[in-house]
C-alpha cells in the first residue's frame, strides 16, 4: 500500500471520520424524507417541486429551517467525503469485482451528494441553488443532442440510467444492501425492520430512475430535450397515469422508507 493509499485508510477508519460520514448519511435521509413529503404533495394536487432542490427550499423555508439547512449543506457534503474515503480504502469485508463496484458506486454517489451539498449552500445564502432537476435533464440532453449522433448519445444515457434503476431494484430485493451494514450493532427491533424498509426504499429509487430513464430515451428518439425530465418530472409522470394517485403515494411512502433506511445505516454501516 502506498502513502497515498495508507492516509486514505487511515482517515476512512478514524473515529472522526465516521462519525461526521455516519452524520451526513443521516441528513441525506431528512432530505430523501423532504421529497417524499413534496411527492405526497404532488399525488393530492399540488404542483411542488418534488425534486431535491426543492426538499432544500422546503427545509429552508423557515427561520429555524434556514439553520437546519445549513447543518443539511454541511452534513450532506461531509457525506460525500466519506463517500470518496470508502471509494479509495473501503468495503474491504468484500473482494475481487464486487469490491470494484462497491467503491465505484461510493465515488459517484460522493460527487451527486457534495453537489446537492453545494446546492444547499447556494439556496442558505440566497444565491438561487441552480435550476431544477427537469431543468438541468432538458439541459444535459440539448448538449447531447447538438454532437454527432446526438439523438443515439441520448438513448445510450437512458440505457445507463435504466442500469442504475435496475441496479438499485435488484439490490433492494435481493437485499443485498446488508452485506454493508453490521446489524448486530441495531437495537433489537431496528434489526427486524431494516431489511424490509431498505428494500422497500431502493424499489421506490429504482422506479423513479426507471421513469427518468424512459423519458430521456422518448427524448433521445424525438429529438426534443424537452421531452426529458430529472426527477421532479418523473414523479408527475407518475400521477398522470391511471390510478396515478396511489401509485405515487406509493413510492412517496418509498421514499421515505429510503430515508428512514439511511439513519438505520448510519449508524451500522461496515468501518
Amino acid at each position: 500500500m502506498n502513502r497515498t493509499e495508507a492516509t486514505a485508510e487511515r482517515g476512512e477508519k478514524s473515529n472522526t471520520a465516521q462519525l461526521l460520514g455516519r452524520a451526513g448519511m443521516a441528513c441525506y435521509g431528512v432530505v430523501h424524507l423532504v421529497i417524499a413529503y413534496l411527492a405526497l404533495q404532488v399525488a393530492f394536487g399540488d404542483s411542488e417541486q418534488a425534486d431535491q432542490k426543492g426538499a432544500l427550499q422546503q427545509i429552508g423555508s423557515t427561520a429555524f429551517g434556514q439553520i437546519l439547512l445549513w447543518i443539511v449543506a454541511v452534513g450532506l457534503i461531509l457525506f460525500g467525503l466519506w463517500q470518496f474515503l470508502m471509494a479509495a480504502t473501503g468495503y474491504d469485508w468484500v473482494s475481487g469485482g464486487k469490491r470494484t463496484r462497491k467503491r465505484i458506486g461510493a465515488a459517484a454517489r460522493g460527487v451527486v451528494v457534495i453537489l446537492l451539498g453545494v446546492t444547499a449552500i447556494r439556496i442558505a445564502t440566497g444565491s438561487g441553488g441552480g435550476g431544477s432537476s427537469n431543468e438541468k435533464q432538458q439541459e444535459f440532453t440539448a448538449k447531447l443532442l447538438q454532437l454527432p449522433a446526438g439523438p443515439a448519445l441520448v438513448v445510450i444515457a437512458a440505457a445507463c440510467v435504466l442500469g442504475v434503476a435496475i441496479a438499485a431494484g435488484v439490490k433492494g430485493v435481493k437485499k443485498k444492501f446488508l452485506e454493508d451494514l453490521n446489524t448486530t450493532e441495531l437495537p433489537g427491533k431496528t434489526k427486524r425492520w431494516i431489511g424490509w424498509i431498505g428494500t422497500t426504499g431502493y424499489l421506490a429509487k429504482g422506479v423513479v430512475l426507471a421513469i427518468v430513464a424512459i423519458l430521456l430515451a422518448i427524448a433521445g428518439f424525438t429529438a426534443d430535450p424537452n421531452k426529458a425530465g430529472g426527477l421532479d418530472a418523473a414523479l408527475k409522470t407518475l400521477s398522470a397515469q391511471p390510478f396515478g394517485t396511489v401509485l405515487l403515494i406509493v413510492v412517496a411512502l418509498g421514499l421515505a422508507a429510503f430515508g428512514v433506511y439511511c439513519f438505520g445505516a448510519a449508524r451500522a454501516h461496515k468501518r
